[in-house]
């Protein structure tokens, strides 16, 4: 009797640790090697989009902290921008410097987890407990500017909540001293080890080409090769006063899109350090009483500031009618919001371009043909988090 052979349907997730959360991939396999990938997401929605129509400007901060929990500044500074822009709100020099810091901080964190994660996923455990001796110091730094550790609602309309002082500087520098030395340490490690380089060289190439047609960003875009950072096309806060460069890939593999993040955490510490040295003084928020809270000693202990900052908080603000797309370059890629406003003191439409959703609909490209423990090593190449998958 002839020997046949037959495709296997199976799943992976959404329980699996590997998938970064709960996705769901539905395989078809002739033996081992991938045939098709179809992923199945919605296990995390939350409505958060629906969820902001029914809330003030203001309120919707918050929410933004929970799309990419692991980026939360860069989220919060991507929607300010856009209401921003809508009201024709123009931030002081010094926000928009506090706010780089804050944005490239988490930028690092995120991609320390990002490099714990992945890592272990391939077997590479010891490289999970360096970075998230680092990433620790990231959250103390936060809980020192912000007084929260993971979701920290810092960047407001019109500025920032709090001003920095002095001890957060002085511990900024410090480690960003340090973090250079950590990061060669990851590198020695892992970039030459002959069992990391077979699981990711070669693996899930996504040409240049495909990279733009399946709408990348971030880190799994610029691993292709694509010379493409919102930061420098389209610059914001204090960006295009920064000197920094732009890491790119040549192959477009999961090594390459490996080299492109760890070259952009130097580089998020380059800029760190240009901003806590150039930093000028001045009001940590725009001065628009209609749209900013007042200082908390005033309101503790002057009638007025107490009744202006309850009107604020309860009722919020109108924003002129119209209708604006804002971005920012978040350690996934970009992240973008359109909003709807009918005049109101809460949006009429938003909508958020999450970039780990976009990105995550080119995995059944990077996994077919090759094998199931392959899968593994794309799923953390491109970085995603389902919290704003799903959103």
């Amino acid at each position: 009797m002839p020997l046949t052979t037959k495709e296997i349907t199976i799943n992976m997730g959404p329980q699996h640790p590997s998938t970064h959360g709960v996705l769901r991939l539905v395989l078809e396999l002739d033996g081992e090697v991938v045939v098709s990938c179809t992923p199945h997401i919605g296990y995390l929605h939350r409505g958060s989009e629906k969820l902001a129509e029914a809330r003030t400007y203001q309120q919707i901060v918050p929410l933004t902290d929970r799309f990419d929990y692991l980026s939360c500044g860069n989220n919060n500074l991507g929607y300010a921008i856009a209401v921003e822009k809508l009201m024709g709100i123009e931030v002081p020099e010094r926000a928009d410097y506090l706010r780089v810091i804050v944005a490239e901080l988490s930028r690092l964190s995120a991609h320390l987890l990002w490099l714990a994660t992945h890592a272990a996923d391939i077997g590479a455990v010891t490289v999970l407990l360096y970075c998230l001796r680092e990433r620790e110091e990231i959250l103390n730094l936060f809980e020192l500017l912000t007084g929260a550790r993971l979701t920290v609602s810092y960047v407001n309309i019109g500025g920032v909540r709090r001003d920095a002082t002095p001890e957060f500087f002085r511990r900024t520098k410090e480690f960003m001293v340090e973090m250079p030395k950590r990061i060669q340490e990851y590198n020695t490690l892992i970039m030459e080890n002959r069992i990391w380089l077979g699981r990711t060289k070669g693996i899930g190439i996504i040409s240049y080409e495909e990279a733009i047609d399946w709408g990348l960003t971030g880190g799994s875009l610029r691993g292709s090769g694509v010379n493409y950072d919102l930061r420098k096309v389209m610059p914001y806060a204090a960006y295009e006063k920064l000197k920094f460069e732009v890491p790119l890939g040549h192959v477009g593999d999961v090594y390459d899109r490996y080299i492109v993040r760890m070259e952009e955490m130097n580089q998020s510490i380059a800029m760190i350090n240009q901003c806590v040295e150039d930093i000028p003084d001045g009001p940590y928020k725009a001065d628009i009483p209609m749209v900013s809270l007042p200082p908390k000693d005033r309101v503790m202990q002057d009638i007025e500031t107490l009744i202006h900052h309850f009107v604020l908080v309860s009722k919020g603000f109108p924003v002129r009618k119209g209708e604006i797309y804002a971005a920012a370059e978040v350690p996934k890629g970009e992240l973008g919001f359109y909003i709807v406003s009918d005049g109101s003191e809460k949006p009429v439409r938003m909508k958020v371009r999450s970039p780990s959703f976009v990105n995550l609909s080119c995995l059944p490209q990077m996994v077919k043909g090759h094998m199931v423990a392959d899968i593994v090593s794309c799923i953390g190449s491109i970085d995603i988090v389902l919290g704003e998958v799903d959103r």
